[in-house]
């Protein structure tokens, strides 16, 4: 069946492959070990000459693997990885494809999870450096001799800056640098970070593909647009098989079986249903975040507004270039941040909690909950106002949202 639309193939994609009775969704494995009748399969799985085939439950199941095919559809990929956790994903990238000695350059916005892990690597012997990702003369200037790879998110949480993309594309293909992108916020449905040259792109499956916080994983798919035989942190042991595939084949073997970031099929199979719908919500939770967000920004409790679909925003130009819509990320800051408490406490619908992506609107003060630990000093560096806070546009109806911040930003 041929099809071209986003939606349609995605729904059709597990009948489209071939399931067994009829059905239209791939089963639920819940096997560990999987036989073999000839143990010559048996050991062509273990030397990587027999395809398609499955040994153990931590390297995949036939429930991941029909993820991994959905996902590789979303960005037009050439093959994706599922780890349980989006941050084992991330981590996976960092820890099976840089050494000691090497330098990363990541966007100096990022989410927290992230910017902690960078001290990990700073610990392992990896170099470090964090820039304004929205000017390429910045990135440009920290690359050094042992450079390997760019890392950005596509808008940043919580501050929603956006890194000139196109320009670090441009500028990794030149220097041979391996293009990290994280498409959580904007998600496949908005963006496809391969349209400007991405290497690999991160996917936290928890976020808008599952889309109904119910369901832990992430993603790491190649795009094929990074010659991997010249990268030199590749093992000799996959540098047997097609040079296309040697960094995913890596991250795979390190990132699955040897850390054991392995994503459940039980999960695999909800994350799988959770995506049908996403250009559904993401469209429904971006209009309500635009709406919401001119309202606030119109608001007199309100000294700013991040978003991205607000011409007031610095890369609103690169933005409305490369997304579809500006995702359902946003935050503001009070004009009186000492109101800030109070103000959270009396939003009635948006839940109180950590997370994003979910069909319910979520809020969270940001300096004292996820960049608590960051300290004052990062959080200035990072744009991380006091005063900050985070919301996670749900699909609700936006009267109800806007009135019920009405009634919450009238004591302010």
């Amino acid at each position: 069946m041929n099809t071209k639309g986003f939606t349609t193939g995605l729904v059709h994609a597990d009948r489209n492959a071939g399931v067994e009775h009829g059905a239209l969704r791939q089963p639920i494995h819940t096997s560990v070990q999987y036989g073999f009748d000839r143990v010559e399969d048996l050991i062509g799985v273990f030397q990587g000459t027999k395809k398609g085939a499955f040994n153990y439950a931590r390297q995949g199941t036939p429930t991941t693997a029909a993820l991994e095919a959905k996902i590789t559809q979303f960005e037009d990929g050439r093959g994706t990885v599922c780890f349980g956790t989006g941050m084992a994903a991330i981590s996976a990238v960092f820890l099976t494809l840089l050494r000691a000695g090497d330098h990363l350059i990541s966007s100096r916005y990022v989410f927290g999870n992230t910017n902690s892990l960078f001290g990990t690597l700073r610990k392992l012997g990896v170099e470090v450096t964090t820039v304004d990702a929205g000017s390429i003369d910045a990135v440009a200037e920290a690359v050094r001799p042992n450079t390997r790879m760019v890392f950005v998110e596509t808008i940043a949480n919580p501050g929603t800056q956006v890194p000139d993309l196109d320009a670090l594309g441009a500028l990794c293909r030149d220097k041979g640098l391996l293009y990290v992108v994280d498409n959580t916020i904007t998600s496949p449905a908005l963006f496809r970070p391969k349209t400007v040259g991405a290497s690999l792109v991160i996917n936290s499956l928890t976020k808008t593909i599952a889309g109904h916080g119910a369901a832990l994983g992430g993603a790491v798919t190649d795009t094929g647009e990074f010659a991997w035989q010249h990268y030199p942190n590749i093992a000799e042991e996959y540098r047997r098989s097609n040079p296309a595939d040697w960094g995913l084949l890596q991250i795979r073997k390190k990132g699955l079986r040897d850390m054991g970031g392995s994503l459940s099929s039980e999960q695999a199979h909800q994350i799988g249903l959770g995506a049908e719908t996403m250009a559904l919500r993401v469209g429904r939770s971006s209009d309500n975040a635009l709406a919401l967000a001119r309202f606030l920004q119109g608001h007199r409790a309100i000294q700013k507004v991040h978003y991205p679909g607000l011409e007031s925003h610095p890369q609103y130009a690169i933005a409305k270039k490369l997304f579809s819509s500006s995702s359902w990320l946003l935050s503001f800051e009070l004009r009186d941040p000492a109101r800030m408490i109070d103000v959270v406490n009396r939003l009635q619908l948006p839940v109180k909690a950590t997370g994003l992506g979910d069909t319910r609107s979520l809020v969270i003060p940001v300096a004292p909950t996820i960049f608590f630990e960051a300290g004052p000093e990062v959080r200035q560096s990072m744009g991380i106002a006091d005063g900050m806070v985070r919301l996670s546009v749900g699909i609700e109806e936006l009267d109800d949202l806007i009135a019920d911040f009405e009634q919450a930003l009238a004591a302010a």
